[in-house]
């Protein structure tokens, strides 16, 4: 998905680590985050609501936010809303 975002803008050739940040080394400004948000629910549904993991947050840590810690999010979500029987 975040390839996708990133051929948009011609990144789709860019590093991408756990360390990674959106805004200072992939340029994303927070309207693209808005995008990866709407994919992100499109792919995996109301288990994993990015909007509202954005929304608690303060600008700096936005700005801050790293490709590691959406995943770890992400891993967090689909564990938290798995059934029981999926967990083990």
């Amino acid at each position: 998905m975040l390839r996708e975002l990133l051929a948009e803008y011609g990144l789709d050739d860019a590093e991408i680590a756990r360390e990674t940040t959106f805004h200072d080394d992939l340029e994303l400004e927070s309207i693209d985050l808005v995008g990866l948000s709407g994919a992100l629910r499109e792919h995996y549904g109301d288990r994993v609501n990015f909007a509202a993991f954005i929304a608690d947050l303060e600008l700096d840590e936005i700005i801050a936010l790293t490709i590691g810690q959406l995943v770890d999010y992400v891993v967090e979500s689909l564990h938290a809303t798995a059934a029981p029987s999926e967990q083990d």
